[in-house]
C-alpha cells in the first residue's frame, strides 16, 4: 500500500524498477531463447565449460515445469541433460505464465526436450545440439542419468516419492510447493534431506524478495512491538471449480501420449477424466492440497521467518460446503503458536477462496486489504508497511541486517555448487513450513480442533485425526 505521494515501490525482485521474473516469463519459449542468442551474438565468451557445469534433469514439464526450465536454462553454471513427464506432448495446458493470460500452451516431455535442445543449439559454438533426453518415468531417468540435481514440478501427490528417490541417490533437489502431499511425507523428506546433505530449495519465490527481508527487519526492530496475531489471506483459486459434486461419472478415453497409471503414481486408482489432468488436479483431495497447501507455502514463508515460528500447538479449520472428494471453495484455518524466546504466543489465521479477515480500523477507506496483516502491541503492519500510511511516512526504516538474495533460482544453483544453503531449503525452512498448511487441511477434514505434538508427529486429543497425516500408497509405490 502506498500513499499518493510515494513514487517508488519495491517490485517482486526487491528493486524499484526493471523487468521482473514474471514479466520475462510472459513471453514464449522462443523469445527466451532469442534473448540469449542476442547476448552470445555480441561475442560474450561462455565463462564455464560444459565439463564443469551442474547437470540437471527436470521431472514434470507442464506449465510450471516449463517456467522452471526456462528460468534455469539461462544459468551458464548448469546444463539441462534430461526431462521427464508422463505426458508426451499436449497443447491443453494453461499459459506458462497464467497471470498474463489464460491462453493454451504446449507442454510435456517433448516440448521441454525441444526447448532445451533449441536453447543449446542457438548458444553453442558449433550451432548444433541434440543432447537432452526425454523420459516418461522418473525412475528410469534416475536409473540412467547421472545428473547432479533434479527439478520436481509434478502435481502435489507425487512430490514426495520423486523427491525422496532423488535424495536417496544423493541428488540436489528443487521441488515445487508444497514440498509434499502429506504431513508425514514432509517430515520424512526433511530428514532425508538432512541425511543426504545436498542442496535443496522449495519453489516459493517470494522468500527471496526484498519485501521479505524488510518485513523481518521491521518486526525485529520493534516497529509494531511484540506480534501476537497474524492474518493471512488469498483470493479465489485461479483454476475453475467443478460444477458438480463428487467424482465425475463419465469415463472418457485417456488422451494419446498420457500414461495415466504413471500420472496417478501413489494415489488411489480411478479412471482418467479431464477434470483431473492437466490443470485442475488441485481441486481434488486425492491429488492436490487446495489453496491452503499451494499458496500457504508462499504466504506463510515470511511470517515463519519474521516471527521465528516452529510447530503450532493447535489447529482448527472451517469451510464452505465440505465435499469428501473436492477441496472447498473457501477455507479458514486457525493456528496457535507458543512463545519463542522473548516472542509471545501468536494466533495465526488463514483465509482463502474470497474469505477475508476483518478490515483493520487503522486502514484508510481508500485502501483495500492487500497483504498479510501483523498485529503487534504497538500497532499494525500490512505486508512490509505500517498502517495507517501516516505512520509509515514518519517511520525511519531499520538498517539492512539481513543478507539480500541473489535470486531464488540462483540461491539453489549456488548451493548446488558448494555455496550457502538456499533460503527455502528443506531442512531449515521448507519442511516445517509445508507441514503447517497441511495440518490445516487435516483439521478441516477431521472437523474438530486438534492439539498438535510437533516433535512427535501426532495429535494428542484425537487419535483418528492421525490417520490423515498420511495415506497408504498404491502397490508398487513407496518412499
Amino acid at each position: 500500500m502506498l500513499s499518493p505521494g510515494r513514487k517508488v515501490r519495491l517490485n517482486r525482485s526487491g528493486r524499484g524498477g526493471g523487468m521482473s521474473r514474471r514479466t520475462f516469463l510472459g513471453g514464449t519459449a522462443g523469445a527466451a531463447v532469442l534473448g540469449v542468442v542476442a547476448r552470445h551474438a555480441l561475442g560474450a565468451a561462455d565463462p564455464i565449460p560444459p565439463s564443469e557445469r551442474t547437470t540437471l534433469a527436470f521431472i514434470g514439464t507442464g506449465g510450471q515445469g516449463i517456467q522452471n526450465l526456462m528460468s534455469l536454462l539461462q544459468f551458464a553454471e548448469v546444463q539441462v541433460v534430461a526431462v521427464c513427464d508422463v505426458v508426451k506432448e499436449s497443447s491443453d495446458y494453461q499459459s506458462w505464465n497464467w497471470s498474463s493470460g489464460r491462453d493454451r500452451k504446449p507442454a510435456g516431455r517433448e516440448p521441454a526436450r525441444r526447448l532445451a535442445d533449441e536453447y543449446y543449439t542457438k548458444t553453442s559454438a558449433s550451432g548444433s545440439y541434440q543432447g537432452c533426453r526425454a523420459y516418461a518415468d522418473y525412475r528410469e531417468l534416475l536409473d540412467k542419468e547421472d545428473v547432479d540435481g533434479v527439478v520436481v514440478s509434478t502435481p502435489d501427490h507425487t512430490h514426495a516419492v520423486i523427491t525422496m528417490a532423488a535424495l536417496k541417490r544423493g541428488k540436489h533437489v528443487y521441488c515445487e510447493k508444497p514440498l509434499t502431499y502429506s504431513v508425514y511425507e514432509a517430515r520424512q523428506v526433511t530428514e532425508a534431506a538432512r541425511k543426504a546433505g545436498v542442496a535443496t530449495q522449495l519453489g516459493n519465490h517470494g522468500q527471496a524478495a526484498e519485501e521479505a527481508r524488510v518485513t523481518c527487519e521491521m518486526i525485529w526492530e520493534g516497529a509494531i512491538g511484540p506480534v501476537r496475531e497474524v492474518e493471512v489471506w488469498h483470493g479465489a483459486r485461479f483454476w475453475h471449480y467443478p460444477s458438480f459434486e463428487g467424482r465425475p461419472t463419465d469415463t472418457p478415453p485417456v488422451p494419446d501420449g498420457l500414461d495415466w497409471d504413471l500420472w496417478l503414481g501413489p494415489a488411489p486408482e480411478r479412471p482418467y477424466h479431464p477434470e483431473y489432468c492437466p490443470w485442475t488436479w488441485r481441486n481434488w483431495w486425492d491429488f492436490g492440497t487446495g489453496l491452503l497447501g499451494d499458496l500457504g507455502c508462499h504466504k506463510l514463508s515470511t511470517v515463519f521467518k519474521a516471527l521465528k515460528l516452529t510447530y503450532p500447538v493447535s489447529v482448527e479449520a472451517s469451510s464452505t460446503k465440505l465435499d469428501p472428494e473436492i477441496y472447498p471453495q473457501g477455507v479458514i484455518a486457525r493456528y496457535q503458536f507458543p512463545a519463542r524466546g522473548d516472542m509471545p504466543p501468536v494466533k495465526l489465521t488463514w483465509y482463502d477462496g474470497g474469505l477475508k479477515p476483518p478490515r483493520p480500523e487503522e486502514l484508510e477507506p481508500e485502501y483495500r486489504i492487500e497483504d498479510v496483516i501483523y498485529t503487534g502491541e504497538k500497532g499494525k503492519m500490512m505486508g512490509y508497511r505500517l498502517i495507517p500510511e501516516a505512520r509509515m511516512e514518519s517511520y525511519a526504516m531499520p538498517p539492512k541486517t539481513l543478507p539480500r538474495s541473489v535470486g531464488h533460482y540462483k540461491e539453489w544453483v549456488d548451493a548446488c555448487r558448494g555455496g550457502a544453503p538456499a533460503g527455502a531449503n528443506f531442512v531449515d525452512h521448507a519442511g516445517l513450513l509445508t507441514e503447517t498448511p497441511l495440518l490445516g487441511n487435516v483439521a478441516l477434514r477431521a472437523g474438530t480442533k486438534l492439539a498438535w505434538d510437533g516433535p512427535n508427529l501426532k495429535f494428542t486429543n484425537n487419535e483418528k485425526a492421525n490417520d490423515y497425516l498420511h495415506r497408504p500408497y498404491r502397490d508398487g509405490w513407496s518412499l
